[in-house]
């Protein structure tokens, strides 16, 4: 994750893309963080299907759905990426519940996830306060726990998180779940910045994030990006090629 703060430094912007392990089936998991990562994507965030996903929009409940029905679990998907032989070259997260975790064993669970390869977890239903139940076991394998804040966020919790966050702060631009939207409101800026100035590791603008116009808006206020629904929504349509002008909106251009 070093590779997040080198980023920063340099004044380049992160690209986060968000996928559904096992949408179309969990052999296309594979050629998709390939493309992914050929395509200039800054680190990938592999989510895994859960039959009660409260952070997610349609688009994404939608596509763990389909994963589910294909049999996927977080086993599956921690065997499929521990079987890769080719050469990762940017940090790989996964994305899942805490019920899985609990079910799976948090100290297998980590365990599984260094074998696999994975620089950094989110569980988005794990409270700041009980982060103690993952924290110790994430450590030990090296694995990065990366925090989750709001636009809801109060000042006092806001500062308990980032005093301990690590990887990058997971900053969600809207009140609600993830999805694709049309337009941001104005305020969404100015608790970037706040976030931003506090924070002692990158932050990322997540959830919502789909068009170039949501990337110039917040451009000057966050380190990166983290885009899903409309990358989730152009490998279900066979139209991936068509995100590519976004990452490059994103991982070519300098802060200003």
């Amino acid at each position: 994750m070093n590779r997040l703060e080198q980023l920063k430094s340099s004044g380049k912007k992160a690209f986060v893309a968000y996928i559904m392990a096992g949408d179309g089936g969990l052999d296309r998991l594979k050629e998709q963080v390939q493309y992914l990562q050929k395509a200039g994507v800054t680190a990938i965030e592999i989510g895994i299907p859960f039959s009660d996903p409260v952070a997610d929009g349609p688009t994404i409940e939608a596509a763990g759905n389909r994963a589910l029905k294909q049999g996927v679990t977080l086993q599956k998907v921690l065997e499929e990426m521990k079987s890769w032989t080719f050469q990762v070259e940017i940090p790989l997260l996964v994305m899942t519940y805490l019920n899985p975790v609990l079910k799976f064993g948090v100290e297998r669970f980590a365990a599984e996830c260094g074998k696999a390869g994975v620089s950094g977890v989110i569980i988005p239903d794990l409270p700041h306060e009980h982060k103690q139940l993952v924290q110790p076991y994430v450590d030990k394998e090296n694995i990065k726990l990366i925090q989750l804040v709001t636009l809801t966020t109060t000042d006092t919790r806001l500062e308990d998180i980032l005093r301990e966050a690590e990887g990058f702060v997971y900053a969600v631009t809207v009140k609600g779940i993830t999805g694709s939207r049309d337009e941001m409101s104005e305020d969404v800026k100015a608790f970037m910045r706040k976030v931003r100035g506090k924070s002692p590791v990158p932050v990322y603008a997540g959830f919502g994030i789909s068009k170039s116009s949501h990337v110039d808006m917040l451009r000057d206020d966050v380190d990166g990006f983290i885009v899903g629904s409309a990358i989730v929504e152009a490998f279900n349509a066979d139209k991936i090629q068509e995100i590519e002008p976004l990452i490059h909106a994103v991982t070519n251009a300098h802060s200003v």
